[in-house]
């Protein structure tokens, strides 16, 4: 098994295995190269994304003056050269949100085909493509982390918008129109106007694949995230395993995962993730969630609060609603 050690079987979610999953250390077999290969590329700029997400500081000041006065050139001018170069990153992130779907499904594919009987087995055998998605998850996680806290976002590439159909109107020749045009634009514009863009990415992308592969069952997809949650959960809970990790990083990485695998799950799975049949136990991932310093966590509780799918259903359990108050 490597280091993958099989640590428990769960009695009351229909005896669903947990696993101990190696995500610091797990290295591709000759099988898993082709994929783990292709996804590679994509997750190795996923950092420089985050990077370059988190050093934006956008055009706001700029932007003010201009608008404050419309009849001063220079301003306008100056607004902008600072706004196009801006548009030119958020094109590429909303560019990579394309490769990251791509790359989920090669994983999907990989982690649901009949390969192997189960997604224990999988997981078990194909560990450094389980570390692969995971890494998937919490990049997601953390790029739209980083962007609800930043408006600068949205208002730079509002200006632009506007600025660009003024010049249209005007038959003014627009340089940076290049950049991005029209119906990129929108498409932009839509990606960013969503709270949780690349959450809201790999959502539609996992229905997109269960939809696109209809001689799957269903259960192939949601069983592999429903043990993915599981295998998040006991390393969480449980200190010997804890204890394992080389870094202390690997605790948020493992609780950005956990919760993107039961947003995933929420989105794929008929009933969602709060109905009494899910096979993930929400009541003990959200305790381990409470169980983590509070300021570390809020971000994910409000993930769980505002984009799932089926948490305010009236088949969810009144004590999960009350976890999540």
């Amino acid at each position: 098994m490597g280091n993958l050690l099989k640590v428990l079987t769960c009695t009351d979610l229909e005896q669903e295995p947990n696993f101990f999953l190696d995500f610091e250390n797990a290295q591709p077999t000759e099988a898993e190269r082709e994929v783990w290969d292709q996804v590679d590329v994509v997750l190795k700029d996923a950092c420089t994304i985050l990077d370059e997400l988190q050093a934006y500081k956008g055009a706001g000041q700029e932007i003010r003056e201009a608008i404050q006065n419309p009849n001063d050139e220079a301003l306008q001018e100056k607004a902008w050269a600072a706004v196009v170069p801006l548009v030119g990153k958020l094109k590429k992130f909303y560019q990579f949100s394309q490769r990251l779907e791509a790359a989920l499904h090669s994983l999907l594919r990989a982690l649901t085909s009949e390969t192997y009987v189960d997604p224990t087995q999988h997981l078990e055998r194909e560990q450094a493509l389980a570390k692969q998605f995971a890494e998937i998850l919490h990049f997601t996680l953390r790029f739209d982390e980083l962007k609800m806290t930043n408006p600068a976002i949205q208002n730079d590439f509002s200006y632009y918008r506007r600025t660009l159909n003024r010049m249209r109107i005007n038959n003014v020749p627009a340089e940076g129109e290049n950049e991005v045009n029209n119906e990129l634009a929108n498409r932009i514009s839509l990606f960013y106007a969503d709270a949780t863009p690349m959450l809201k990415t790999l959502s539609d992308g996992t229905t997109k694949f269960v939809s696109e592969n209809k001689n799957l069952p269903i259960e192939n997809t949601t069983d592999v995230l429903s043990t993915m949650a599981s295998v998040c959960k006991v390393m969480l809970e449980t200190p010997e395993y804890r204890s394992r990790f080389a870094s202390e990083d690997t605790v948020s990485f493992c609780l950005r995962v956990m919760v993107g695998v039961i947003i995933l799950y929420d989105y794929v799975h008929p009933v969602g993730a709060f109905a009494k049949s899910s096979k993930i136990d929400m009541k003990g991932c959200i305790k381990v969630l409470r169980d983590q310093p509070p300021n570390s966590v809020e971000g994910l509780l409000n993930a769980l609060r505002y984009t799932t799918k089926h948490l305010n259903d009236e088949s969810t359990n009144k004590a999960i609603k009350a976890m999540l108050q």
